[in-house]
């Protein structure tokens, strides 16, 4: 999840409303009057990388510094602390229609299952012993599902009407996708026909449709590839992959099954700064830059930005 920079020029000088960890940020200095911010201030020293979108015009915003989450209005770009994180990151996160987030915790190896309005953890899963990141999660009708980029397994949580679970199952991913050095299964999503799931694998830029039974298969992208391929979001047979250090989003054409694909087009903006994740809201996309190849501070700006969806 990690890697490269592109100087944010001029618009840092802008970010005047990027505050502390303790306080509330905003949107930056490019809103124009009348319309939703399109660049959002985090707090200073936050390092973002995960984000969801939901209920209603909110973005939820996890912190790779200490899990803390971050509650933007989409309207205003204003926003505040939520949750205290647990001292080991939040990377991928998802909401459901209840409200309710799921976050993965990196190297803290676990999940965790947040209330959105509160703040409060309403569960928490110890999902691996040793060396682990887990890394990304979605939600499919009867599940929540975990990749972990240091062992090639899922993580899932089964949701039976909906009830929080009391414990996680492991699902070793057999098959074409096999580990390697570096960052792995990463980004994770439904296939279109939702019959089963769709991973990238950051350090071969592969992709790979995955049964439940965690059997892969190298889903045929026609001579392209995905490198440092992050988050993923599907939209229809629309696959939207964040490419983070190549400051781009690959936009993909999925058969129903997901065993085929065409990268169609990639997008970026001068104002990505090595984007992790991707969510929607609207005609927009929204992406928090992760900085990955700047050195963090306490005092070191980040935004979120927004782009028309391709």
């Amino acid at each position: 999840m990690m890697r490269s920079i592109r100087g944010l020029g001029a618009l840092l000088a802008a970010l005047a409303l990027a505050i502390t960890m303790g306080g509330s940020a905003g949107a930056t200095a490019d809103r124009q009057a009348g319309t939703s911010p399109t660049s959002i201030s985090l707090p200073d020293g936050f390092q973002p990388e995960g984000i969801a979108i939901g209920p209603g015009p909110f973005a939820f915003i996890g912190s790779m510094a200490d899990g803390s989450i971050y509650r933007a209005d989409l309207r205003t770009g204003r926003g505040a602390i939520i949750s205290r994180g647990p001292g080991t990151p939040s990377l991928g996160m998802k909401i459901d229609e209840r409200g309710r987030l799921f976050v993965a915790g990196g190297t803290g190896g676990d999940a965790r299952v947040v209330d959105s309005r509160t703040g409060r953890v309403l569960a928490t899963y110890r999902l691996a012993t040793g060396p682990a990141f887990v890394n990304d999660v979605i939600l499919t009708q009867d599940a929540a599902w975990f990749t972990d980029s240091t062992n090639p397994v899922l993580y899932k949580l089964p949701l039976r009407d909906g009830r929080l679970p009391t414990a996680a199952q492991r699902i070793p991913l057999t098959g074409d996708l096999v580990y390697g050095d570096g960052f792995n299964a990463n980004g994770i999503t439904p296939t279109p026909d939702g019959r089963g799931l769709i991973v990238v694998q950051s350090n071969t830029g592969r992709l790979f449709r995955v049964d439940w039974s965690g059997a892969t298969r190298r889903v045929d992208l026609h001579g392209e590839s995905l490198p440092e391929g992050d988050g993923l979001l599907l939209r229809g047979r629309t696959l939207y992959a964040v490419q983070n250090r190549l400051n781009a989003v690959a936009v993909l054409r999925l058969n129903a099954a997901g065993t085929d694909g065409r990268v169609v087009r990639r997008v970026s903006d001068p104002r990505f700064d090595v984007p992790a994740t991707v969510a929607a809201f609207g005609p927009r996309l929204y992406l928090p830059n992760a900085r990955f190849d700047t050195s963090p501070t306490p005092t070191t700006p980040y935004t979120a930005i927004a782009i028309p969806r391709p």
